[in-house]
């Protein structure tokens, strides 16, 4: 049996992941949505990687899937303790020293969302509305839950800490990346994974909330995913 990880994005809530956990556990295996200390000032990436270790404890086979801001913090966690494959999912890919403010001039991300939008139709007030990006793919009854939930506030202490790894860690790395991410564009996410990780992406259907819109097809792929690291490492977890 693996372990999944699932480290969320801002602010740091395991709902986003409730409905790829079933998905997972229907396939045989443990699935961990971890809740991240997000609304806790005095906490930074250092906090939120031993929120991770602390919820895996001594588990052995775990597989980090990381969302959007996670890609700050998996990273971390893979450096503090064993991880078979670490998964970015739509997620921000971070250089040594840089933070989270400066990650998104540094990797012109405003010019490649607006292109895409552009591209797509969107007006500048439809990129303002947090369901056009983020739940656009949703049906109506979850794009109504995930509106009127009450999110866990995002601490912006981590925010302007320079990430704190002097490179990438030596873990097997996968990036996927949705057809319809309307906040990392596709092509974008390309670009970034190419520069950053030398690394190609893999597509899934969905935008940026895939493990809400695509939970069945999201689980398949990771799953793929872990099985293509394990061929290439010679690995027996099943």
């Amino acid at each position: 049996m693996v372990t999944y990880a699932l480290i969320p994005g801002a602010g740091g809530d395991p709902w986003e992941w409730h409905r790829l956990v079933p998905e997972l556990e229907a396939r045989g295996h443990d699935a961990l949505a971890i809740r991240l200390p997000a609304d806790d000032d005095s906490c930074g990436w250092s906090d939120y990687a031993d929120s991770v270790i602390d919820a895996v404890g001594d588990r052995t086979d775990v597989v980090v899937v990381a969302a959007s801001m996670g890609g700050f913090t998996a990273p971390i966690v893979c450096t503090r303790r064993a991880v078979d494959v670490l998964v970015l999912l739509n997620a921000m890919i971070p250089v040594s020293g840089e933070t989270f403010n400066a990650w998104w001039s540094d990797t012109d991300t405003g010019s490649a969302r607006r292109a895409y939008h552009d591209s797509i139709g969107l007006t500048p007030a439809q990129a303002e509305d947090d369901g056009v990006i983020y739940y656009h793919d949703l049906q109506a009854e979850l794009r109504t839950a995930a509106q009127t939930r009450t999110w866990q506030d995002q601490s912006s202490t981590p925010l302007d800490e320079p990430w704190p790894l002097g490179g990438w860690p030596d873990t097997p790395t996968r990036v996927l990346a949705g057809r319809h991410d309307r906040m990392f564009p596709l092509d974008f996410q390309r670009r970034i994974a190419r520069e950053r990780l030398g690394l190609e992406v893999d597509e899934i259907d969905g935008g940026h909330m895939a493990a809400l819109s695509h939970p069945a097809e999201l689980a398949d792929h990771l799953e793929a995913l872990r099985r293509e690291v394990q061929r290439v490492r010679g690995g027996a977890a099943q």
